[in-house]
């Protein structure tokens, strides 16, 4: 199966790569391209054509929409976007199958498989518009900007761009901010992670997410495992998995 992934976020296009070329033995990459010109220019040339198409909304030059208005797309289209639920029905009244971000391995299997089955089935024309219309009243990704918390009898809020690092302990879920305060929180770690910027935050495990500003030092072990000295210091587990290696030392270099 060939397939061109079209994502003009560096982080992104190098793990869906690594995602595809690790746990899909059928799987070629035809290309990676980030820009709706190059996109363009791309599927007008191309031969073979691409089986499937792995598509952000949002490109360097423009957003998705852009290619379908310039050229007739004549494979499978998986939208892997950052969007919520407001969007995605959109892609589902064109044909168009969709992935949140992050994609797991389970996800593209199931959106991979979808586009298998759907082979020999004539695809419906994509209307633009329908895409145009929904995406366009929000046109960027609304993370999540700070939290109110429940100290004693105060609530207390606590700015995104303020917290250190997340961890999980025992059952509970905590916030440490940049100077030192640590906070019990009412929700889990995993609902977290899906609210936060990921250029800003980076869940090293099941247990911790850190930002940027909390990663002091970063020491190699051995097998493939590196630990982190986070400020404010702390006790717990700081080990990044192994599975995470390679995405958080690119997201340490490009993430904000």
């Amino acid at each position: 199966m060939n397939i061109l992934i079209i994502e003009d976020e560096l982080v992104a296009q190098q793990a869906l790569v690594r995602t595809l070329t690790t746990n899909f033995e059928d799987v070629s990459i035809c290309g990676v391209i980030d820009s709706v010109d190059k996109a363009v220019a791309f599927l007008s040339d191309i031969n073979p054509y691409p089986d499937v198409i792995l598509m952000d909304v949002e490109l360097s030059d423009g957003k998705c929409f852009d290619i379908f208005d310039k050229i007739e797309i004549k494979c499978p289209v998986i939208i892997v976007t950052a969007y919520n639920n407001y969007a995605v029905k959109a892609f589902e009244v064109n044909s168009i199958d969709y992935l949140l971000k992050p994609a797991s391995v389970a996800d593209l299997t199931r959106a991979l498989e979808r586009c298998k089955s759907r082979k020999n089935i004539e695809m419906k024309p994509i209307d633009v518009d329908v895409l145009r219309a929904a995406l366009s009243s929000n046109t960027t990704r609304k993370f999540k900007q700070r939290y109110l918390l429940r100290y004693n009898d105060k609530i207390i809020m606590v700015d995104t761009a303020n917290i250190a690092y997340f961890y999980s302990e025992e059952g509970c879920t905590y916030l440490m901010t940049l100077a030192g305060e640590k906070y019990l929180m009412d929700i889990s770690l995993d609902t977290i992670s899906k609210e936060l910027d990921t250029a800003r935050f980076f869940r090293i495990s099941r247990s911790c997410m850190v930002s940027h500003k909390a990663v002091g030092n970063v020491e190699k072990r051995l097998v493939n495992r590196i630990k982190l000295t986070l400020n404010p210091p702390s006790t717990i587990d700081s080990f990044v998995s192994r599975s995470k290696t390679a995405d958080f030392l690119i997201w340490l270099e490009h993430g904000e």
